[in-house]
């Protein structure tokens, strides 16, 4: 609704002259003597010092704007500071029309879209509020969706305040589509096949396998791991996410694939010797666990394999060499030993 400001009255002003048709002051309804100096204003009479604004009582002077309001005339600053409306936007008073929308009033420049300069809206476009902003629709529906975290319809180009369905990438509000099998509406499960929709039901009687990652049909070639069906660029490591492609991948007991690394340092042997995850060969001597570069012997820490054959001395693995350079007396008690 628009509404306006009074306009300032026009006036003339006679000193000297005995009024026109009036005997008594307008204000203080006093006669006006001979000789007395006076104002003519909008067909009234007054004393000099009773021509003055209601609020501050200053006299007007001949290039001072008057306002009227209800009868009393103001001066222009005061004028603004009782009555005059504050433009929402710039906080200044506003001056001429008044534009009162959204519970606010707004200077007819300033109720525009806040992203103008940009999105190229014209003065008169329908706006919505959103964080004390003003916005056009589409402006409207980015700055929601950007707040809250909510995807935009690449159709209606409105917020989707619920699940959305992506098709071909892009959110859409669900009820955009129907099932190209069932012609059911569709909602936010449906599955894209080809470049065509189908609501779940459907989808499900056509056989084709869903990716265990994406939750997404499985349309190209597909990989069949840990009882489930992937597409290869997402049957990946849970520890680093990298794709197996062809290399080999572990199960770990959480039943979830691993590459041989990452297998290793969560789920593998720690090497007796060097105390860091085995990666490759694990050997088993002793009641403890080697790799195959720490497996070695005691004596002249020469690599032993595992179809080597070794004694234990001090709870370490000895070489037949080795061994057999002991005195006679100490390889009884080692075989002895072992015996027990």
């Amino acid at each position: 609704m628009v509404q306006g400001i009074p306009v300032p009255k026009s006036r003339s002003v006679a000193g000297g002259f005995r009024p026109y048709k009036a005997d008594k002051c307008s204000h203080c309804e006093q006669r006006i003597g001979d000789g007395q100096d006076f104002t003519n204003y909008d067909q009234q009479s007054f004393h000099k010092d009773c021509f003055c604004c209601e609020q501050c009582f200053r006299r007007f002077t001949d290039e001072d704007n008057i306002f009227q309001f209800e009868g009393k005339k103001y001066c222009e600053d005061d004028f603004k500071v009782l009555y005059a409306p504050i433009c929402r936007k710039c906080n200044t008073f506003v001056e001429g029309e008044v534009l009162s929308a959204l519970n606010a009033e707004w200077c007819l420049e300033c109720f525009c879209c806040e992203n103008q300069d940009s999105c190229g809206s014209a003065l008169g476009t329908p706006l919505a509020q959103y964080n004390k902003k003003l916005f056009c629709r589409p402006c409207f529906n980015e700055e929601k969706a950007k707040a809250e975290g909510k995807p935009i319809c690449q159709k209606c180009f409105n917020v989707v305040e619920d699940m959305p369905l992506r098709w071909k990438g892009d959110p859409y509000h669900p009820y955009h589509f129907n099932c190209a099998n069932c012609a059911c509406v569709m909602d936010h499960t449906g599955r894209d096949i080809g470049g065509r929709l189908y609501c779940l039901p459907c989808h499900d009687k056509m056989g084709i396998p869903i990716c265990a990652a994406c939750r997404r049909p499985v349309e190209g070639r597909c990989v069949n791991a840990c009882g489930k069906q992937w597409h290869p660029e997402h049957f990946v490591c849970s520890s680093c996410e990298r794709p197996f492609s062809h290399s080999k991948y572990f199960l770990g007991p959480d039943n979830m694939p691993y590459c041989e690394k990452h297998y290793n340092i969560q789920f593998g042997e720690v090497c007796f010797s060097c105390n860091i995850p085995i990666k490759d060969e694990v050997i088993s001597a002793l009641e403890k666990k080697y790799c195959s570069c720490c497996f070695r012997c005691t004596g002249c820490d020469d690599r032993l394999s595992p179809k080597q054959k070794f004694v234990e001395f001090d709870m370490k693995p000895l070489c037949k060499k080795c061994f057999d350079k002991f005195p006679s007396e100490l390889k009884k008690r080692i075989k002895k030993h072992s015996k027990k």
